[in-house]
């Protein structure tokens, strides 16, 4: 749980504040850490530990420019769950994930990071509790996340793999794994925990199918 504050969607906040940041990937549940050196978003992230502790991640779109790049349709609320400061002014959080959100509107600029009106509908799920599903094929998902990772000469804890609870299990491993910007928006974008696990298996054996350069050393997956 984030926060009990955030028990159904009219509790969550209608104007919030976001980060665009490309290739970044938070989904509920899931946690984000970040380091926040900006000026711009170092005003954000005080602004919002004066109120909500919220904030939204979405990725950019293809077109504007570099100050102010096109925005994703879909990205996910999240509340600053861990917050520090170094000592060269930099803001070194982690963002746990609430539910996600489509643009409605942007709102005209009275800050220097950009706020969106957001639109939960149809995300109400997101604010359940995550769970371990009955119908859930392990074999044949550890079978597919072993190829994956081979391919890629990556790492994971097995014996946590082969134990977490399924829905826990899919989040992390989505919002970790080394997928390009379109692969983690349409993680973000299943509609249901059962469409983003059927999301996560074809997109490993697509990516486990792809030529590979030399072999490197396995790297544990952080």
């Amino acid at each position: 749980m984030t926060s009990g504050k955030f028990r159904q969607l009219t509790d969550l906040p209608a104007i919030i504040p976001v980060f665009p940041l490309s290739g970044a990937l938070m989904l509920p549940h899931s946690q984000l850490p970040l380091n926040i050196f900006e000026p711009r978003y170092l005003n954000m992230i005080d602004d919002a530990m004066m109120g909500d502790r919220v904030i939204g991640m979405i990725q950019t779109a293809p077109g504007g420019d570099r100050s102010q790049p096109n925005l994703a349709k879909v990205g996910c609320l999240g509340r600053i769950t861990s917050f520090s400061e170094t000592p060269d002014g930099r803001y070194l959080i982690t963002l746990t994930g609430i539910c996600r959100f489509r643009i409605d509107a942007e709102r005209p600029a009275t800050a220097p990071y950009r706020q969106v009106q957001a639109d939960y509908t149809g995300f109400g799920e997101d604010l359940r509790p995550l769970d371990d599903q009955e119908t859930f094929d392990r074999p044949r998902f550890l079978a597919v996340l072993k190829a994956f990772l081979d391919h890629h000469g990556l790492e994971i804890d097995w014996k946590g793999a082969e134990n977490a609870p399924s829905e826990p299990l899919v989040t992390s491993l989505a919002a970790a794994l080394p997928f390009s910007p379109v692969e983690r928006q349409a993680l973000l974008e299943a509609h249901s925990a059962s469409d983003r696990l059927e999301v996560l298996i074809a997109l490993m054996q697509i990516n486990a199918a792809e030529p590979r350069g030399d072999d490197d050393a396995p790297t544990p997956l952080q």
